[in-house]
């Protein structure tokens, strides 16, 4: 596939996700649609919206966990990543009002002091993720029914990204028990998700190993003072106007945000 092809599935996924508009996967008619021709596409379309004024701050994992992999039908771990303009405060509020069918799940987060390069160790991921919280991520595929889709159709699309909420209270990783973190998720005092922190790639630390080691199949490397969603513990939550949605995490406190049209 084309550099230029790579482009124009670019600019038609940012068109349907400024418009909140559904369209069909792009497989469908892009049957040879790699891998790496998906990242490349993805790549263009944070590209479009930098160009727009937005600032990258961090990755997102995906399908991390056994639970997410089983219920969007995908068996392997893929990359997203997040902008300034996609972060929602804890105690805010999400507005449905441009989205399409968004889904939030609970998370683990890191940021990164140092900048890391190529294939690392869990040891080399902890010394260089000095800071851990809990945050919630809001999904929100462009493909119609967000189901029936490929691993290059949910690359190319950004890994299905929309919004993400982070905790406050921020610890350093040592002092924590990082695969061993209960985490309950509740929307509207009900419990909806329950899960230990080992349900992401069996140590959420692993999620940031696994990261380096894709950025590193691109030659590229994830930046000192980013921020990593490690990806879901649990299948995702549809959202519905009026939500409260709120996430405890063991040791990390709680993450919440309010849902309106």
């Amino acid at each position: 596939m084309t550099a230029r092809m790579h482009e124009e599935l670019a600019q038609l996924l940012d068109q349907a996700r400024l418009e909140a508009r559904e369209i069909p996967p792009l497989t469908r008619q892009h049957t040879d649609l790699s891998l790496p021709d998906a990242y490349a596409i993805q790549a263009e379309g944070i590209r479009l919206r930098t160009s727009r004024g937005e600032r990258v701050v961090g990755m997102k994992m995906g399908f991390t966990s056994e639970a997410k992999r089983r219920q969007m039908n995908l068996d392997s771990p893929v990359y997203g990543v997040l902008t300034d303009k996609m972060q929602v405060p804890s105690g805010g509020t999400f507005r449905l009002q441009g989205s399409i069918h968004p889904k939030i799940e609970p998370e683990i987060a890191f940021r990164t002091s140092r900048e890391l390069r190529g294939r690392i160790t869990r040891e080399q991921a902890l010394e260089a993720c000095s800071s851990v919280f809990a945050a919630m991520e809001i999904l929100d595929s462009r493909f119609v029914g967000f189901k029936y889709f490929s691993l290059p159709d949910v690359v190319a699309d950004n890994s299905s990204s929309s919004h993400f909420v982070p905790g406050t209270t921020v610890r350093p990783s040592r002092e924590l028990d990082l695969p061993r973190l209960q985490m309950v998720m509740e929307v509207n005092g009900q419990r909806v998700a329950e899960a230990r922190s080992d349900a992401i790639s069996g140590d959420p630390l692993l999620s940031v190993v696994q990261l380096c080691e894709l950025l590193d199949q691109r030659g590229e490397a994830l930046p000192a003072g980013s921020i990593v969603l490690s990806g879901a513990a649990t299948a995702a939550h549809m959202l519905q106007p009026g939500d409260k949605v709120r996430l405890t995490v063991e040791g990390l406190g709680d993450v919440s945000v309010s849902v309106e049209p």
